[in-house]
């Protein structure tokens, strides 16, 4: 992507602020049928199939796929509902959800990518079960958007000279890109919407580390003995290794500096409360949030601006990354809308059924299904706002939920976080993870291909996290 290509996109992006009065974005789910949900489950099966099908074509012209679903579900809602509504849906959706969420990730992926871990290491199972073990811890610190970036490229060069190497981005999708973000706010954007909702900082901290723990060690340790199997045989090694064992050095420090600048942006939209409200398109944006934004965009700037060519260049760094992730989630953004608001109606909504799993008969909640259901939904529905379907359903309020449904806070937290990496598109830097492996000549599996990854590994331990936590 060239500097025109993502100045065209950053002005797409504030092309959306222009002021319009009037409009709303409130939509009665109880009135919705699934069939409005169809759009977004043509994305995802588009996600899917299309690069089994018609790779050559999904790979040129995946962004225009999705706006074609976008402008299948825009115009026949529009037609439905009036043009006031409609707009108020996709100022909502870009305004309070999409450009904050694409804002944070292009900071941290421009940023990272400032960082050059120049050598190389020889990728043998120990090495690189420290790898994605460091990974994981921060993970947690720096997002896991951050830690995803700054460490995939060096992890695909220590293993340059193997064979076998989908298992070591799988893993790395497993626990860096997802699981080892649990443990703060900072770490997942679930646990952030929390801590906008009033979920004490290290409330998180607190509850979510022994089960965090406890899969981040299972993993490791799964991950050292399928790495092993395969760096012992014969075959496994190539002859000529690309890139040669040397010493590491680092680059780009500076960035470290902009990293916490990063933390501390967000940080500050959750402490700061000036009360201070802007509407745009019918959206209340506090004066908190739109600094945050406005900040992140000039740390991002400031990176680009200070940082070296040669870094970004030995880093391979480009833009089709975050181009790939930008381009699909504007269209999930756009078209979950009418699904999250059946979830929203509950019981008066299409999928009461399945609001109807997670209390039993006297209206107590069922924390293994609150569990399992913010999970499978946030494996296929963007997380953040997933979880905060299930806060509302649970109790709406952080004190409540910090309190006596401290069980269903976890299991809301642990569902939306950890199941994220059951597919590609369950959290942003899975696909962000899989476009650069693919990009370095990593076969990565097809999205179903990968689902067998990880429900075969995931699956099961996700059952046993739930005897654990909420069946005793």
């Amino acid at each position: 992507m060239s500097h025109q290509s993502l100045l065209k996109l950053l002005c797409l992006f504030f092309g959306l602020l222009t002021p319009v009065v009037g409009f709303a974005a409130d939509i009665d789910g109880s009135t919705l049928s699934l069939a409005w949900g169809i759009p977004f489950v043509g994305i995802l099966l588009s996600i899917a199939l299309c690069p089994l099908i018609i790779p050559t074509i999904w790979h040129h012209h995946f962004g225009k796929i999705t706006a074609l679903w976008s402008v299948l579900f825009l115009i026949p809602f529009t037609m439905t509902f009036g043009m006031d509504l409609s707009v108020g849906l996709v100022s909502h959706a870009m305004l309070a959800e999409y450009i904050p969420f694409i804002i944070l990730l292009l900071s941290l992926f421009t940023v990272s990518g400032g960082i050059l871990v120049k050598g190389n290491l020889h990728g043998s199972p120990k090495l690189n079960t420290a790898l994605l073990a460091i990974g994981a811890v921060l993970a947690s610190l720096m997002g896991t958007t951050g830690a995803a970036m700054l460490l995939i490229r060096p992890l695909i060069r220590a293993n340059d000279n193997r064979k076998h190497r989908v298992h070591v981005i799988i893993f790395f999708i497993f626990l860096v890109a997802n699981i080892g973000g649990g443990l703060t706010p900072l770490g997942d954007p679930p646990l952030f919407i929390g801590f906008l909702k009033g979920v004490d900082f290290f409330w998180t901290a607190q509850h979510m580390l022994l089960p965090v723990f406890i899969c981040t060690a299972v993993l490791l340790v799964l991950f050292y003995l399928v790495d092993s199997y395969y760096y012992k045989r014969e075959d496994e090694l190539e002859p000529r290794d690309p890139t040669p064992d040397s010493k590491l050095r680092l680059y780009g420090k500076f960035n470290f500096i902009l990293l916490l600048a990063i933390v501390g942006s967000v940080l500050l939209s959750g402490f700061w409360k000036p009360g201070i409200e802007i509407t745009l398109l019918g959206v209340h944006m506090g004066l908190q949030d739109i600094s945050r934004d406005v900040l992140l965009l000039v740390i991002a700037g400031l990176s680009m601006l200070f940082t070296a060519k040669q870094i970004r260049s030995a880093n391979q760094f480009n833009w089709e990354p975050i181009l790939e992730v930008g381009k699909l989630f504007a269209g999930i953004f756009i078209t979950i809308g009418p699904v999250l608001a059946i979830l929203r109606a509950g019981q008066e909504g299409h999928m009461a059924s399945l609001v109807a799993m997670v209390s039993d008969s006297q209206g107590a909640p069922i924390n293994a299904m609150y569990f399992w259901l913010s999970g499978a939904l946030s494996g296929f529905l963007d997380n953040a706002p997933t979880y905060l379907v299930f806060f509302n359903l649970a109790a709406g309020d952080a004190a409540t939920l910090m309190g006596p449904l401290q069980q269903t806070l976890l299991a809301i937290s642990m569902g939306s976080v950890f199941m994220g990496a059951l597919t590609y598109i369950g959290n942003a830097p899975n696909f962000m993870v899989k476009s650069i492996a693919t990009q370095s000549g990593i076969k990565m599996p097809s999205f179903f291909g990968y689902m067998k990854w990880s429900f075969g590994i995931l699956i099961p331990l996700f059952l046993i996290l739930t005897g654990i936590f909420f069946l005793v």
